[in-house]
């Protein structure tokens, strides 16, 4: 298998070679680490998101818009499809990564994880990268600098200059994009959870609208998980059966039909502190290859239009 962080790297490139378009910063600290502002302080977009999706998933999903409806509204939604599900989406594009440093406290997504290799999801599907640069996304309110960048690098094991930080804000068009990208990669991270192997999951794909943005991080959070937890819609094929596909969908937590700033707030905002299985897309169609098809969950569009503001 190719290098994630290599892949990872060539979409980084495009990024910086047309930033302007993107409406992208890029700044080279000292050490000669690399920070790329999505939205902290520039302005970003929606190409700029979907860009950062494919960063995220190290390029091995197609990741494109399209327009629907929330509650008879349009709204852009984001549709992601990967036939190597869990490489781009476990290992790279999964927030597995608690960043903490003086100058940023954010999660972390994309291939530098897999240079880690701590997470359990590697050691079930095989793969540990090796390479000489890395990229980290990373979701916060403020820029890395070079505290941030010389711990990627001791955890990576590379030199601070290879390290590319793509960084964002949830209450951006590019965190809104970002993460309406994510529906499949919830359903397939709960289902790892529950105990499924998710070598056993053949393709993915998925949709969910894109939140207004708010530059309120908790309306932001909840506006971006709301539209996934009840406007998320996934599709997955798998080789094997399992006793607990009903607990996929985010209609199977005791907290469905809260909005997400509430659970958030019940929990003191410690992202830690929210159980897993609300972090699920609404709607689930499991299909077993030479076996049944599963239609799970359902939509709230109700709830969506509130959080949304319609």
């Amino acid at each position: 298998m190719e290098s994630l962080n290599r892949m990872a790297v060539e979409l980084v490139d495009e990024a910086i070679d047309f930033a302007g378009e993107l409406n992208v910063d890029v700044l080279e600290l000292d050490s000669g680490a690399t920070v790329l502002d999505f939205g902290v302080t520039a302005a970003g977009g929606l190409e700029a998101g979907l860009l950062l999706a494919e960063i995220q998933t190290a390029g091995l999903a197609t990741i494109q818009t399209r327009m629907d409806e929330v509650a008879g509204t349009p709204f852009p939604h984001v549709e992601l499809t990967t036939d190597k599900p869990a490489l781009s989406l476990l290992c790279s594009q999964k927030a597995g990564w608690e960043l903490v440093s003086e100058s940023v406290d954010g999660l972390g997504s994309g291939p530098a994880r897999a240079l880690v290799g701590e997470e359990h999801e590697f050691e079930v599907v095989g793969y540990y990268d090796e390479f000489d640069l890395t990229v980290l996304t990373i979701e916060a309110s403020t820029l890395p600098g070079e505290d941030a960048a010389e711990q990627v690098a001791d955890r990576a094991g590379v030199s601070p200059s290879g390290v590319f930080l793509p960084t964002y804000p949830t209450g951006s068009m590019a965190g809104s994009v970002s993460a309406a990208a994510r529906a499949p990669e919830l359903a397939l991270f709960r289902l790892f959870e529950l105990g499924y192997d998710p070598t056993d999951v053949v393709s993915a794909a998925g949709s969910a609208p894109v939140a207004p943005v708010s530059h309120d991080e908790g309306v932001a959070m909840g506006r971006t998980n709301d539209a996934l937890a009840y406007g998320g819609q996934v599709y997955l094929q798998v080789r094997e059966d399992f006793d607990r596909f009903d607990e996929v969908p985010s209609t199977a937590a005791d907290e469905y039909d809260t909005p997400f700033e509430q659970v958030f707030e019940d929990a003191d905002w410690d992202f830690y502190e929210v159980p897993e299985s609300v972090f699920a897309p609404a709607q689930v169609t499991i299909d077993v290859i030479n076996g049944p098809t599963y239609a799970l969950g359902e939509t709230n569009h109700d709830l969506l239009a509130e959080s949304f503001g319609l």
